[in-house]
């Protein structure tokens, strides 16, 4: 197996396998500690079906279905995340950690991309133990017993559902998910503190009014997607992403209008954050 860093802060190239057929023990470990380690990896050249892409995903945990889009005919863990040539909007086009807004958000999310525009199109994912980590010894203390209150209507990435929900949308699609997840989370496996707040689903910190929590929340969505925590994926096809949804935030960019973009994405399962 090879690995190859893409940035400074995360990320990483994992390639020397076919994952056509089930991972063995051996590898399946060695990708999960790439994972753990560098917060998001990439798979390139995996022309996967959707039984082996759900086959891959459940060496390393349970696919769960998303609350608002139907999951592809046959495997309702898949869904689709795309942009067709005459939409304007993409999907989940906002800095985010993946449904904060659940009770039990996923530990992780993979993408699997199926078509990619001729250029763009492009994810950024951020580091958000390094985020954690550069903040004054103060402003870590002051965060260490808040909790954030997520909720899955907030209207910026609500406007970035609506074309799927139209196309896709499940029976649950009108439904509002409300969370409270502490603002500073520890990772259950490596046991790193990391920033859990985000743009798109954090409306309000648990015990302070809105003008009081605003310029808190407002500093932390700056602080956290600095260029020094990120990395950057241009998509080919038939690439597989796993990115860390505990310590890791992610941005696709839209900047390619007129063109189709498909991916194919499971979610698994996680647990409540502490």
């Amino acid at each position: 197996m090879n690995i190859k860093k893409i940035a400074g802060a995360l990320g990483a190239q994992v390639s020397g396998f076919d994952l056509r057929q089930p991972p063995s023990e051996t590898l399946a470990a060695q990708l999960r500690a790439a994972f753990l380690e560098h917060g998001v990896i990439f798979l390139p050249g995996q022309p996967l079906l959707p039984q082996q892409f759900l086959q891959f995903a459940r060496a390393f945990g349970t696919p769960v279905e998303y609350p608002f889009v139907k999951g592809i005919d046959e495997y309702p863990e898949i869904i689709e995340v795309k942009k067709l040539e005459h939409e304007r909007v993409n999907f989940g086009g906002i800095w985010h950690s993946d449904t904060t807004y659940l009770a039990e958000p996923p530990m992780g999310t993979m993408l699997l991309s199926k078509v990619v525009p001729p250029y763009g199109g492009d994810t950024i994912f951020s580091n958000q133990v390094l985020a954690y980590e550069s903040l004054s010894p103060t402003m870590q203390h002051l965060l260490e017993d808040l909790q954030g209150i997520s909720s899955s209507a907030k209207a910026d990435v609500s406007k970035t559902r609506e074309d799927r929900i139209r196309s896709d949308g499940s029976k649950e699609a009108a439904k509002e998910h409300v969370s409270k997840h502490p603002v500073v989370r520890t990772h259950p496996e490596t046991g790193a503190k990391a920033l859990y707040v985000n743009i798109a689903h954090t409306i309000g910190i648990d015990g302070l009014t809105d003008a009081e929590s605003k310029p808190l929340l407002d500093f932390l969505f700056e602080h956290q997607v600095k260029p020094e925590f990120t990395c950057r994926w241009s998509w080919e096809v038939d690439c597989i992403a796993f990115w860390d949804n505990r310590s890791v935030q992610h941005n696709p960019v839209n900047d390619y209008h007129g063109f189709r973009r498909v991916m194919q994405r499971i979610t698994l399962q996680g647990t409540r954050p502490y």
